[in-house]
């Protein structure tokens, strides 16, 4: 290892585990002007100018792991264009069982479980309304006794969502909010966090006829969500509920959109799925994966 490895590799470990801690973290990432700060860094991250990107690449390197070895190009115009990044042909083999539900995304597995009584968890004695979530036009009452996984993808995951099987999109509805973090931390502090936050509830109805529900949420400096077969980037100018109903046929793995960052996607099934093994609070599972599957 050479002498600029050496002294390179500690330094950035020292930093991870400085902002690591709870507290600073949660003070340097939600006790800030959230929205104002999201907008900013939305503007900066489509300056396209190679060497500040590579600049920002390396200060991102700072607080993240980043590994762009699967990315199809190493050279990006902006910090939009590495965020938002596409993969080499193959890095995502969708599980191809037609019993199977797949991940939409990478991510680590957080709260999951039955939704009962209309309510689901961000985290352990932190519960929130499904009703809220999908916001004052949406019912969700057909997904009770159902289940719900959320999969948080952090910033240096790929941040491109797909079809987690063959279907139609018909519905989404966007709901403007804040921007908070979406950490375990913040989710341990924050009550109803997702439903204050801006997210989109995309309804789906699977070729076996059942319904499912993805819902992107936002977070801080991640305020856009772009939809392919809408054609429209969801950001925060974008006030109050905006439905945009749909007829959208979708193959299991085609791509649906992306995060401008990195953020959350809580993926619901009706009554008649059970997780696929080995998913659980804390896996790490990359797009295509099995994620639920239809009890038989």
């Amino acid at each position: 290892m050479n002498d600029k490895a050496m002294t390179t590799i500690p330094a950035r470990g020292w930093f991870q585990r400085l902002v690591a801690q709870e507290d600073l973290n949660f003070l340097l990432t939600n006790r800030v002007p959230r929205i104002a700060l999201t907008k900013l860094m939305g503007r900066f991250a489509r300056i396209e100018s190679p060497l500040l990107t590579k600049l920002s690449i390396a200060v991102w390197r700072l607080f993240t792991p980043l590994d762009l070895s699967e990315a199809r190009h190493t050279k990006f115009r902006s910090l939009k264009d590495c965020f938002t990044r596409e993969l080499k042909p193959g890095a995502r083999i969708f599980d191809a069982r037609p019993d199977v539900i797949c991940s939409p995304s990478d991510g680590i597995v957080g709260a999951c479980g039955l939704v009962q009584r209309g309510q689901v968890y961000q985290a352990k004695g932190f519960p929130y309304s499904t009703a809220e979530l999908f916001g004052p036009t949406q019912d969700a009452s057909v997904f009770e006794g159902g289940r719900f996984i959320t999969l948080r993808l952090t910033s240096a995951m790929y941040h491109r969502f797909h079809a987690p099987a063959d279907g139609t999109v018909e519905h989404v509805t966007y709901l403007s909010g804040d921007t908070w973090n979406v950490n375990p931390i913040a989710l341990q502090r924050v009550e109803r966090l997702f439903c204050r936050n801006e997210r989109a509830v995309v309804r789906m109805r699977l070729a076996g006829g059942e319904p499912i529900a993805l819902v992107p949420v936002a977070a801080i400096l991640v305020a856009s969500i772009r939809l392919h077969f809408l054609d429209v980037l969801l950001h925060l100018g974008r006030k109050g509920a905006n439905e945009m109903p749909c007829s959208a046929p979708h193959a299991k793995g085609q791509e649906m959109g992306w995060f401008e960052h990195g953020s959350t996607i809580i993926v619901f099934v009706p009554p008649g799925f059970e997780p696929a093994e080995g998913i659980a609070t804390g896996s790490q599972l990359r797009a295509g994966q099995a994620l639920l599957k239809r009890v038989s």
